[in-house]
C-alpha cells in the first residue's frame, strides 16, 4: 500500500482475539472516520458470530481467513506467545500491527517482530494503554516542563491482594505466557515509568521473584475460586511462574528504577502507584482501582516554604487512544520511528529481571 493511499484511501482494519482487549480495539476502529473493521478472528465461534454482528463485519476463525478480507491493519489480542508468530504473519502479508502487551514471552521474540516490521516496511506498535491515564498524562507534563527538574530516583508498582488470572489458563504457563505478574502488569507500570522519565537508557537490571500463592491454589481472582490448580497434563507443573516479582534498574544516565508487581500479595488493597523524584520536587500518582480513585500530587517549595499542588487533569484515556495513535501513525507515512522499538525495550527489560532472579546477581540490558 502506497503512502497517497495511506492518507487518501479508507483503512481496513482486522481484530484477532474476542477477549475484552480485543473488545476495546474493535469499538475503537469501529468510531473511527476513514476506518472500515472488516472482520474480527477468534476461536469462540459463539462470540465471534455475535461480535460480528454488533460491529456489521465477518467473523473469521482464524488469521489467515482475517488476511484473506484484505485488511490494512491487524489488531493481536491473542495470549502472549501467539503475539510473534501472528504479527509476523501479518507483516508479511503487508499489514500494519497493533499487538497488545506484552509484545512477547521472550525478548528473541519481540526482536523477531522488529525484524520482520523494517523488513517489510509497516508499522508495528505495542498497546501500553495505562500511560494514557489522566494523572500518567498530566505527570508527564510536569516533568517535560522542569517542575520537578532532574530526575534521579522512580518508584512504580501495580500490586494486587488477590488478582491471579484465570485458574489454570495460559497466564499462569510460562511457554505461553512469558511470566507472571512482572511480565503481565509490571510492564505497563515499567512503561509509565520509562515513559515519563523520557526514556532514558537501561544499564543494569537486578529481580526476584517468588510464588508463595499460586502453587498452594491461593490468590485466585474474584470468582476464580480456592481450589488447587488443575495440571493440564500428567507431570507437568501447574503454576510455572511468579506471583511477586521485584526489579532494580539503573539508568546510564545515573537514575534509578525500584519496580514491582504482584498476582497476591498481603497487601491491604490493589494499588497501580508510580513516585517520581527529582532535584526540584516529586509527583505521586494512583491510577484508579476499584472503589478507590486516581490521584495525583505534586510536592515541591514555593517561595521557600514546602507546597504540595494537585495540578489539573484532563480527559481520560485508553485503549481508543493507542489505537488513535496507531492509525495516525500509519496514515503519516512516517513509519520509521514505528518499528517496535518502544515494546522491544520494555521486553529486554522483563528478560533482564527474570535472568537476574534465576542467576541471583544483576545483569546487563
Amino acid at each position: 500500500m502506497s503512502v497517497s493511499a495511506v492518507d487518501t484511501g479508507n483503512l481496513r482494519a482486522g481484530v484477532v482475539g474476542l477477549g475484552w482487549a480485543g473488545q476495546q480495539h474493535m469499538a475503537a476502529y469501529d468510531a473511527l472516520p476513514g476506518v472500515e473493521l472488516v472482520g474480527i478472528a477468534g476461536m469462540e465461534t459463539d462470540r465471534a458470530t455475535e461480535l460480528a454482528a454488533r460491529y456489521g463485519t465477518t467473523a473469521c476463525t482464524s488469521l489467515d481467513e482475517l488476511l484473506a478480507l484484505g485488511c490494512d491493519l491487524v489488531s493481536i489480542a491473542t495470549p502472549t506467545a501467539m503475539h510473534a508468530p501472528m504479527a509476523i504473519q501479518a507483516l508479511e502479508a503487508g499489514c500494519h500491527v497493533l499487538t497488545e502487551k506484552p509484545m512477547a514471552e521472550t525478548a528473541d521474540a519481540a526482536r523477531s517482530m522488529v525484524t520482520a516490521a523494517r523488513a517489510n516496511d509497516r508499522v508495528l506498535d505495542v498497546v501500553f494503554n495505562k500511560r494514557r491515564g489522566k494523572e500518567t498524562v498530566a505527570m508527564k507534563q510536569a516533568v517535560d516542563q522542569g517542575v520537578l527538574g532532574e530526575v534521579y530516583y522512580v518508584k512504580a508498582g501495580w500490586v494486587r491482594r488477590n488478582g491471579i488470572p484465570g485458574l489454570g489458563s495460559w497466564f499462569t504457563r510460562k511457554a505461553m505466557a512469558g511470566g507472571g505478574p512482572m511480565m503481565d502488569i509490571g510492564v505497563h507500570v515499567l512503561d509509565m515509568a520509562l515513559h515519563v522519565m523520557g526514556e532514558p537508557e537501561v544499564g543494569t537490571v537486578s529481580g526476584a521473584t517468588y510464588a508463595q500463592f499460586g502453587p498452594r491454589g491461593r490468590g485466585g481472582s474474584a470468582g476464580a475460586g480456592s481450589a488447587k490448580w488443575s495440571s493440564a497434563e500428567e507431570g507437568t507443573p501447574a503454576f510455572e511462574v511468579e506471583d511477586l516479582g521485584t526489579a532494580f534498574v539503573r539508568m546510564t544516565n545515573g537514575a534509578t528504577l525500584l519496580l514491582e508487581a504482584s498476582w497476591a500479595q498481603y497487601v491491604p488493597r490493589d494499588r497501580i502507584y508510580l513516585e517520581v523524584y527529582g532535584s526540584e520536587g516529586s509527583a505521586t500518582l494512583e491510577l484508579a482501582v476499584g472503589s478507590h480513585p486516581g490521584s495525583l500530587v505534586v510536592s515541591t517549595d514555593v517561595a521557600g516554604m514546602p507546597a504540595q499542588v494537585s495540578p489539573v487533569l484532563g480527559a481520560e484515556g485508553g485503549h481508543r487512544e493507542c489505537v488513535v495513535d496507531f492509525v495516525t501513525s500509519v496514515r503519516s507515512g512516517d513509519w520509521e520511528p514505528h518499528r517496535g522499538d518502544i515494546g522491544l525495550k520494555r521486553t529486554l527489560i522483563i528478560d533482564g529481571c527474570y535472568a537476574s532472579a534465576a542467576g541471583g546477581h544483576e545483569v546487563s540490558v
